[in-house]
């Protein structure tokens, strides 16, 4: 059974038991101890001692030290974490180790250096009557911090939550998605392991409302949210969040363009969006659903990146000869289909996939599904303006960039974007014009982790990466200091 994490200890949490189910296959990993309202209150009052005990005391230094040895514990866990990980989302083995685990630990040691080397602002002045004076800025943490995770890439964006609300000296409670509740269970044994004190690493496992969630995002001794997640769950938080004025930050959906210039690499065209859309099962909030390609190479490109899909070989994690697994769930898998039908009904061209691929007989219960093109589309189609977060696009003409970029910004997303063309003047131009948080140009999810990431509009609050999710974890402070003087 996987327990909750409270105060360093592994402990049931007071509420109902629940199953964590193998996408792959339907089959049953384990049981999960649901946290109820007195486990939450049990690891909020634990973070709040911790804060104000011994990590509190902790230098900077030690701080960023014991974040160092959280990843190199990851990284000698490597197995571990990746056998978690596969079973709960049934993401291919080779996916898992090459970005969710190596990203899990990169980002506590990215942030232990950033907040090293993170400046603060100083100004001398002079006070009315000509004596200077001299204001400089002191970092704090923000408090008791509450990490709601997704289930696309638990541990990368649990650890992309943790590692800088830890390394600025917060303490945290971390809800996992019910779905993938794996990972940052075990992520205790590791805190435990390098001495992290307790308290400060919480996790408590559950549902949205009437469970940890609620009582988590209401709770009056947390002192911040973040969130990653589907916009309307975003927005119940946002209300929860409200009664207690307490600072959120919310990476949340998206409708992401690609747009295709006529002169374009077509084949380095093709292998980014065979990435954007189908990586992951197309369950990655950046993920491409809509593809703008310039008329003269339309066919082309709707041609090629069909043929791409169709080799997409779904399988079991451990099979190496699988590169494409299967959706979240069976509840996820009925919503991709419903927008499957969808598309149908809207007058969509099916170019490959709109259904449930053919398994073997052990596999006939995972939430399978098959990647999928349209084309004939509208723009203004419900099926190319609302988020599936499946691995399908609709493929759709324009003929100028003025028309490109008028369908692109026409979402009420921002969250990212791609644009392909070896113009570099027209990259600039169209990539400034773009109202989105992020615009790779002939690539996609190429990240360095010290730059803003997060979207604007439904796609979110604040930004996250380097400096700017430091911004967030602490409070600043200004220290007026005036001279008077010497004085014997």
């Amino acid at each position: 059974m996987i327990l909750n994490f409270i105060d360093g200890q592994y402990r049931e949490g007071g509420g109902r038991i629940f199953n964590d189910i193998n996408p792959v296959d339907g089959s049953l990993i384990t049981h999960v101890s649901e946290a109820s309202r007195e486990g939450v209150d049990d690891a909020v009052r634990a973070a709040r001692a911790a804060l104000a005990g011994p990590w509190g005391s902790l230098k900077l230094a030690q701080r960023c030290d014991l974040l160092y040895a959280v990843a190199a514990e990851i990284d000698r866990r490597a197995e571990d974490f990746l056998a978690a990980e596969v079973a709960d989302t049934g993401k291919p083995r080779s996916l898992a180790s090459h970005l969710d685990i190596p990203r899990g630990a990169a980002n506590f040691r990215v942030f232990a250096d950033a907040v090293r080397n993170v400046p603060t602002e100083a100004f001398t002045s002079h006070a009315p009557d000509g004596k200077p004076a001299l204001n400089y800025a002191l970092r704090r943490p923000k408090g008791v911090v509450a990490v709601i995770c997704p289930w696309n890439l638990p541990l990368l964006l649990m650890t992309w939550k943790v590692g800088p609300a830890l390394a600025c000296g917060n303490t945290v409670v971390v809800k996992p998605s019910e779905e993938t509740p794996a990972t940052a269970a075990l992520m205790g044994e590791v805190m435990n392991a390098v001495g992290v004190p307790k308290g400060v690493y919480n996790v408590v496992h559950g549902f949205g409302p009437g469970s940890a969630g609620e009582f988590l995002t209401t709770h009056p001794d947390i002192d911040a949210i973040t969130f990653t997640g589907e916009t309307r769950t975003g927005a119940a938080i946002m209300r929860a969040s409200a009664a207690g004025i307490k600072p959120v930050s919310m990476e949340l959906g998206g409708k992401n363009p690609a747009v295709v210039f006529a002169d374009s690499d077509l084949d380095a065209t093709i292998a980014g969006l065979t990435r954007s859309v189908f990586e992951n099962t197309g369950q990655v909030c950046l993920g491409t659903e809509r593809v703008y390609v310039q008329r003269p190479i339309f066919e082309t490109v709707v041609a090629k990146l069909a043929d791409a899909a169709s080799r997409l070989k779904p399988g079991r994690p451990d099979d190496a000869n699988a590169n494409f697994g299967p959706l979240i769930s069976a509840e996820h898998q009925q919503k991709v289909l419903g927008y499957y039908a969808l598309a149908r009904e809207e007058g969509a061209t099916v170019v490959c996939g709109g259904g449930v691929p053919q398994m073997p007989r052990d596999l006939k219960q995972g939430a399978w599904i098959e990647p999928t093109v349209w084309t004939g589309l509208s723009h203004q189609s419900r099926t190319a303006r609302e988020e599936i977060f499946g691995p399908c696009c609709a493929v759709i003409p324009f003929d100028t960039e003025a028309e490109a970029l008028r369908m692109a910004n026409d979402t009420r997303y921002g969250l990212a974007a791609s644009v392909y063309t070896r113009d570099i003047d027209r990259a600039h131009r169209f990539a400034s014009a773009l109202k989105v948080g992020v615009v790779w140009v002939n690539t996609w999810f190429l990240r360095d982790l010290r730059t803003a990431f997060g979207g604007s509009g439904s796609s979110g609050i604040g930004r996250e990466g380097g400096v700017h999710s430091l911004e967030f974890y602490t409070e600043l402070s200004n220290v007026c200091i005036k001279f008077n003087g010497a004085t014997e």
